[in-house]
């Protein structure tokens, strides 16, 4: 094993660490019936700095911490679609992230963290709504009672839980940057170094 791989193994592995973390502490987070979800930003970090393999793994990683400590409700009720669903949103949030920061890097990390932050949340809840619909769409009828299930959906879900979770990723993204900056200097610095 050379020395990047062993960087990124043991980067890798702090990442898996705090989104484990997070993923817990973000249990006694919550507004409405769900829990805010704490560990989007570790997951664009490492997609920034491993790619998007990375984003997709360290994603899928938080897919599992909701299945084993949050996801009882849906449990329940389909055990295939709680699984599908928990892991393939946060998986496919972490993959988003990866490429568009790929993507838009080499142009402008700003820009390129700061997509990656709005995203991230957009495919986390999207993801989770779309497996909402596919697999407890009774259940959701439900739970919403005499209110449509859309609404019921948007505003008894996710809403405010989205708009925070978008908010904390925005509001972090200058400090992905800053991360970004010590582990990964431009190509200018980069340059004026050599």
């Amino acid at each position: 094993m050379n020395l990047k791989q062993t960087k990124t193994l043991v980067g890798m592995g702090i990442l898996t660490a705090i989104v484990v973390v997070l993923q817990v502490l973000s249990m006694y987070i919550t507004f409405g019936p769900f829990n805010i979800t704490l560990a989007l930003t570790p997951i664009i970090i490492g997609a920034a700095l491993y790619g998007w393999q990375a984003g997709a793994v360290l994603g899928a990683v938080m897919g599992i911490v909701v299945l084993i400590t949050n996801a009882q409700a849906f449990l329940a009720v389909s055990v295939v679609g709680t699984i599908i669903t928990c892991i393939l949103k946060s998986a496919l949030a972490g993959l988003a992230a990866g490429m568009l920061y790929s993507l838009l890097a080499g142009k402008n990390r700003t820009v390129a963290v700061v997509t990656a932050a709005f995203v991230t949340p957009i495919v986390n809840t999207g993801v989770f709504l779309l497996g909402c619909l596919v697999f407890f769409l009774d259940t959701i009828k439900s739970w919403a009672g005499s209110d449509s299930v859309a609404h019921y959906m948007i505003f008894g879900l996710v809403g405010a839980n989205f708009l925070i979770e978008l908010g904390v990723n925005l509001a972090l993204a200058s400090a992905i940057v800053r991360i970004l900056d010590v582990v990964l200097p431009s190509r200018k610095a980069a340059r004026k170094a050599a």
